[in-house]
């Protein structure tokens, strides 16, 4: 298939990506399954793969999911070096009275620590895009991104990226990292669009936005009304209303990427075709208005 291809500081990549946690957590589904998922995206033209530190088990093997890309990646027939792989480190998994939790650390040594172990479990001498997974509370934001800079200044890391990010951190981050900053990756989907601002604030300044939760991830019933208007298009289009979430999400500017998530092969090879749909203005003003 073709794909649409677009920069992420200087990689080319898909615009559409493959989300890897759901792959490696709670209701993952087995090995065999997650590297058919991976590799099936591959061969349908996928080139942008992302994961975590933090995507395993809480309680589980630590950074199973990037072990598993770089076993996905090894067993792969394809040109690996067409591959842009990103990951993010700060989070960890841990149990609070027996509930799966996820916790940060934003501390500079650790974060230094964590990227380091990143770029051993992927297999590769220096990441190609290594994202602050989380402010920490706990640590001032500048502090934890000395941290992500020592990590680009020491070659662990090709670019730097950070996450969960609001438009003052993103400065914050520019101001100290320079150009070796290029994405930043927050949540975006039609039930949750507080993060409509650094979607403009990162066009301004030329950086990738990378949307996490594309099409909202677990949705309750009560948010369900909010897709509507995109199963509308949808049923004009004759493709499923995921396509069109991802299709307008792309089309906010060419600095958009998207990386839904996926326990199976089909939903990943139909969210791929999502960049071939051309939405009108008239439909795109109809779904932001929804």
């Amino acid at each position: 298939m073709s794909a649409l291809m677009r920069n992420i500081g200087p990689y080319t990549t898909t615009a559409i990506g493959l989300g890897c946690m759901g792959l490696s957590i709670e209701k993952k589904p087995s090995r065999e399954v997650a590297l058919e998922v991976i590799h099936d995206a591959l061969n349908a033209g996928c080139r942008h793969l992302d994961t975590a530190w933090a995507y395993y088990m809480s309680g589980g093997e630590e950074q199973h999911n990037e072990k598993l890309i770089r076993e996905a990646l090894d067993t792969w027939d394809g040109p690996r070096d067409e591959v842009f792989v990103a990951t993010k480190a700060g989070h960890f998994r841990n149990f609070t009275d027996g509930v799966p939790t996820w916790d940060v650390n934003g501390a500079p040594e650790s974060l230094i620590n964590y990227g380091k172990q990143s770029a051993q479990a992927l297999g590769v001498d220096a990441i190609d895009l290594l994202y602050f997974h989380r402010p920490d509370p706990k640590v001032p934001y500048n502090e934890s991104i000395e941290g992500m800079k020592a990590l680009y200044d020491q070659g662990v890391a090709k670019k730097i990226g950070i996450s969960n990010a609001s438009v003052e951190q993103i400065d914050i981050a520019q101001s100290i990292l320079g150009d070796a900053l290029v994405a930043v990756q927050n949540q975006l989907s039609p039930i949750y669009k507080d993060s409509l601002d650094t979607v403009e604030h990162t066009k301004e300044l030329g950086l990738a936005f990378v949307v996490w939760s594309p099409l909202g991830g677990f949705r309750k019933p009560k948010d369900e009304s909010k897709y509507d208007v995109f199963k509308e298009v949808a049923a004009q289009h004759e493709v499923s209303y995921q396509q069109v979430v991802l299709a307008w999400e792309l089309a906010m500017g060419d600095h958009m990427f998207v990386i839904p998530g996926t326990h199976r092969s089909e939903t990943i090879l139909d969210s791929m075709k999502a960049d071939q749909l051309v939405l009108s203005a008239e439909e795109i003003d109809k779904l932001n208005r929804g």
